[in-house]
């Protein structure tokens, strides 16, 4: 009934082939900073957390309509699926992080450390820092393999106990992934600026790398149409992904402008610090920042009609995604490089990334069939446009 996704040899070629290029990029700013390898560093780090918080929050998308026994979203469910099978190799990348911390993190020289840091030293130590990676990593992967394990299960087994089992593994995905969505985020990128904190750094962490999730979820369907598959998606489905983007923009927008405006408004120099290097060395990136991943997906989508027409709805996508690579981008450099830096390297390894990334998507898409075709609501998912 459902046309099967065919990872061809002409895809695969392509695929590769901005693997390659992106690498070949890569190695090339790599060689020209030798002699700072902590830009190459954090290079290593921003696309290691952004796509590997593409695919974890992909997975969460999934995970909690189906707590939530949503049905809409049966119809495009296996395009998050594939998207999670990245966490467990984009885990690598932020393995090599460890490697590179010495030149990433300034907590991390012991020998050191100021009376701040000394403070947050139990916390805040290479050893502690390297198994709380090891564990985000090995936990979100068990969880994300277990689920599509169960979920491919249903593909040959209708009993509606394959169900059952994937909302008990939703529920302890749910638990697990409350805490580690922000501890992850206070690790690896709030602890660069060791000497400041935000109380609502791990929400907005959560919300760019959600948003960004949302984004390449639309835009990996329409790609995917546009080659001739998920033609059975409806514009009520549409609708829906572009109010996600819609709102959830908003959101990130909301928990910004909250942390900046507290912050300035307190006026203490210990918080300000953070936003002042900001604007200093990073200004054009600090307002591009605001205006792409929150006015351009605000004036694009905010006309229900936008929401509902393939062109539209790509480019509010590809617009989110490129704003909050930036998002990250102005996470990581300030206090991993101190200025700012763009070129070769940074878009060799984005590039390289991304392709790894496509190349593990498209192997998982290719593995099952394009819908679960047993899922208990795949028939609400099919009658959406009649429903409403």
């Amino acid at each position: 009934m459902y046309k099967s996704f065919e990872f061809s040899k002409k895809i695969r070629s392509t695929v590769i082939a901005v693997v390659l290029v992106g690498a070949v990029l890569a190695m090339a700013g790599m060689a020209m900073n030798l002699d700072h390898t902590h830009r190459i560093w954090a290079n290593v780090l921003l696309n290691g957390f952004f796509f590997l918080g593409i695919a974890i929050c992909a997975a969460f998308f999934v995970i909690v309509h189906v707590l939530g026994e949503s049905g809409w979203q049966t119809a495009v469910q296996r395009i998050p699926e594939a998207m999670s099978m990245y966490v467990p190799v984009g885990g690598v990348f932020m393995l090599l992080v460890l490697v590179g911390m010495h030149d990433i993190y300034h907590w991390s020289h012991t020998e050191q450390l100021d009376e701040v840091l000394q403070g947050k030293a139990a916390y805040l130590n290479p050893l502690f820092f390297s198994l709380r990676t090891v564990a985000y990593i090995l936990i979100w992967s068990l969880l994300v393999l277990w689920f599509r394990r169960v979920s491919l299960k249903t593909d040959e087994d209708a009993d509606t106990r394959l169900f059952h089992k994937q909302r008990t593994i939703a529920g302890i995905f749910i638990v697990i992934f409350a805490v580690t969505s922000s501890t992850s985020a206070w690790d690896w990128i709030m602890s660069i600026d060791a000497h400041w904190f935000s109380t609502l750094f791990g929400w907005y962490m959560f919300i760019s790398t959600f948003v960004t999730a949302i984004a390449v979820i639309i835009i990996l369907l329409i790609v995917l149409r546009r080659m001739g598959y998920m033609e059975h998606i409806n514009e009520e489905h549409l609708h829906d992904l572009g109010k996600y983007l819609f709102g959830f923009s908003i959101f990130w927008a909301y928990l910004w402008v909250s942390q900046y405006l507290l912050i300035w408004y307190s006026n203490i120099p210990e918080e300000t610090i953070y936003y002042v290097k900001r604007i200093q060395d990073f200004e054009g990136w600090f307002y591009a920042n605001v205006i792409v991943n929150f006015l351009a997906p605000f004036l694009i989508l905010m006309a229900r009609g936008t929401k509902r027409k393939l062109n539209w709805l790509l480019l509010a996508a590809i617009i989110a995604f490129v704003g909050h690579w930036i998002d990250m981008y102005l996470g990581i450099m300030p206090g991993a490089v101190g200025h700012a830096e763009f070129g070769i390297l940074e878009i060799g390894m984005t590039v390289m990334t991304a392709g790894i990334f496509l190349l593990v998507f498209f192997a998982a898409f290719a593995k099952a069939p394009v819908v679960p075709e047993n899922h208990p609501f795949l028939k609400e998912s099919f009658d959406y446009d009649n429903i409403r």
